[in-house]
């Protein structure tokens, strides 16, 4: 499950990504690479619009292409595979010159792929891989192998085993931990739960950590489409048959803010934050705004801050450089294979939030204001 395991995976396929590299495939295109970017439509597809990070980043591409002066079809397709299959067929359909894809299912758009590279429009994949299918051009995302060590990391520091130097902290297990990995129809999610798991596998394996619940593996502790309501129920029915003989939960590795709220919930509903009851040490992902005030407000320990306005405008770049007639830069041309080819990709850095960073990574860089974060609410 961890990077050697998904580089050898990828290593296999190293050849397929070299062709891909050199023009062929739908990147090859049609348009003369002269036309104004007035004349030229980029559709963009996004999953849905229930979280707040996926709304972020349909506007910052969107936002970034108007300013270029390109045209832009944006859709969010409602968390429902069949509308985003219709959708990109639409975009196909009305001469999208290059498409940008946030998939919902890495593996549900192969025939929508197809029809994009016999009308030689580019597919650049934007932070969730699209697997199965070798039409696809160009992956934008950010290392999510280091994500997931990221996430395993904050654990064992919110937990005190670890300093956030790396030095080993002050606190002894064993201490009892629950595990919850995203949807495994996103490729994401390997990459995320790998890295968390080879960070904590250790300290399960010494026993200074410890899974009453006894599950461990990616299909027990998924959590399908991400959602938070999925989540909660499942932190409920861990507390009721794990946690049913007064032992207490020190800490929950969750993949995603949206799912760390509704582990939270659940926790609060039990009575976790009460009295000498205290709250388990939760993790996250993608710096929500309601995420970030829990975190300000001592309620969850830490997120993992992806900045959707660099990976935009990474998407912005793979765009007008297929539409110039050439390959877009990348940075990492061994590790994403999607079952057909290794897809040449461009990562970008992360960053680990606790309290005391949430003013000078967030508020300092203009991701949030310190109103928004005090209120808990994006401004419109």
């Amino acid at each position: 499950m961890g990077r050697k395991f998904l580089v050898a995976l990828g290593g296999a396929a190293l050849a397929l990504s070299l062709a891909a590299c050199s023009g062929g495939g739908a990147g090859s295109g049609e348009k003369s690479g002269d036309e104004k970017p007035s004349d030229l439509t980029i559709g963009v597809s996004m999953p849905t619009q229930t979280s707040e990070r996926w709304i972020a980043d349909g506007n910052a591409v969107k936002s970034k292409l108007e300013a270029k002066g390109y045209k832009v079809d944006l859709q969010y397709a409602g968390d429902d595979i069949p509308t985003q299959s219709q959708q990109v067929d639409q975009m196909i359909t009305q001469g999208a010159d290059v498409l940008i894809l946030a998939a919902i299912d890495g593996t549900a758009l192969s025939s929508q792929l197809q029809a994009a590279a016999a009308a030689k429009i580019p597919v650049i994949s934007y932070d969730r891989l699209i697997r199965g299918s070798k039409d696809v051009d160009f992956y934008v995302s950010f290392d999510n192998y280091k994500v997931g060590v990221a996430q395993g990391t904050a654990l064992l520091v919110g937990l005190g085993l670890l300093n956030k130097d790396g030095s080993k902290g002050t606190a002894k297990g064993p201490l009892n931990v629950e595990l919850f990995a995203g949807s495994l129809d996103d490729n994401n999610t390997q990459f995320f739960f790998g890295g968390a798991m080879d960070t904590l596998k250790p300290f399960i394996d010494d026993g200074t950590l410890v899974v009453k619940s006894k599950q461990t593996t990616p299909e027990q502790v998924a959590t399908l489409r991400w959602q938070q309501e999925t989540a909660q129920k499942r932190m409920e029915n861990l507390l009721t048959s794990a946690y049913n003989d007064g032992s207490k939960v020190d800490g929950v590795l969750s993949p995603y803010d949206g799912i760390s709220r509704g582990i939270i919930t659940a926790l609060q509903n039990a009575g976790y934050g009460k009295g000498a009851k205290k709250l388990p040490v939760v993790t996250g992902q993608d710096a929500e705004i309601a995420s970030i005030k829990l975190i300000n407000d001592g309620v969850q320990s830490s997120t993992v801050f992806k900045d959707t306005r660099l990976l935009a405008e990474q998407a912005v770049n793979a765009a007008e450089a297929f539409l110039q007639k050439k390959q877009p830069q990348a940075n990492d041309t061994k590790t994403y294979n999607n079952g057909v080819k290794v897809v040449p990709a461009y990562l970008l850095p992360i960053a680990t939030v606790y309290k005391d960073d949430i003013k000078a990574t967030l508020i300092d860089s203009g991701y949030w204001t310190a109103e928004e974060v005090a209120a808990g609410q994006a401004k419109k």
